[in-house]
């Protein structure tokens, strides 16, 4: 299955939430979704209908996997290391999706959107504890320090990220240094950490049957 590259804003509509697929846009009043807040498609306002159990599990595994970008198959995947993870597996396999590298990059502020974090992670523009990684995938550790390499300190989409960290906020797990242009993992998050609003049970429910 081929990645999405239609209209995102499409995507907040059909999952019936905003999530932030767009960067500061998405803050603004030209959000597609706070301007027509049902889903798409010409039938749609006529459409609502009571959901059922696995409509409500199903829409919620998709909310999630376009929230951080990921395919069916890497999902998948991320929700069979949660399962075999100590721990309750709803709280791991979001642990496991905060802990990418991308997502990492976008806490941090370096990037507006998971999707332009994980394009410039590819273009080999952040180190980790002084190496450079462009597998937006990798798991980052407590203590991991990422840095943006020196020749890409000037780049106009990471200056601009930079401006609007503030407004937007970096986790408490997480710190960074606005001037050295470098974050810090303080320690693993914590489903208290996590505050987008994801029903995780409702995916364990799903995988489980």
């Amino acid at each position: 299955m081929a990645r999405y590259n239609g209209p995102v804003c499409r995507l907040c509509r059909r999952e019936d939430a905003k999530l932030f697929l767009k960067g500061g846009r998405c803050s603004t009043d030209k959000c597609a979704y706070e301007r027509r807040a049902y889903p798409p498609g010409q039938q749609a306002q006529r459409r609502r209908m009571k959901q059922s159990d696995y409509s409500l599990q199903l829409r919620e595994k998709q909310k999630v996997k376009r929230i951080y970008g990921l395919m069916e198959n890497q999902f998948r995947i991320y929700y069979q290391k949660a399962d075999k993870a100590k721990g309750i597996t709803g709280t791991n396999l979001l642990t496991f999706l905060e802990r990418r590298l991308d997502n990492l990059v976008y806490r941090l502020g370096f990037a507006v959107s998971r999707a332009q974090a994980r394009q410039m992670v590819r273009h080999g523009h952040f180190r980790v504890n002084g190496r450079k990684v462009d597998v937006p995938s990798f798991q980052v550790k407590a203590g991991d320090e990422i840095d943006i390499r020196d020749r890409s300190r000037k780049l106009a989409p990471i200056l601009t990220a930079l401006e609007t960290v503030d407004t937007r906020g970096v986790p408490q797990w997480l710190s960074l240094d606005k001037e050295a242009m470098k974050g810090m993992v303080q320690a693993l998050p914590t489903r208290e950490d996590i505050t987008t609003p994801i029903q995780e049970h409702l995916i364990v429910e799903l995988y489980s049957k």
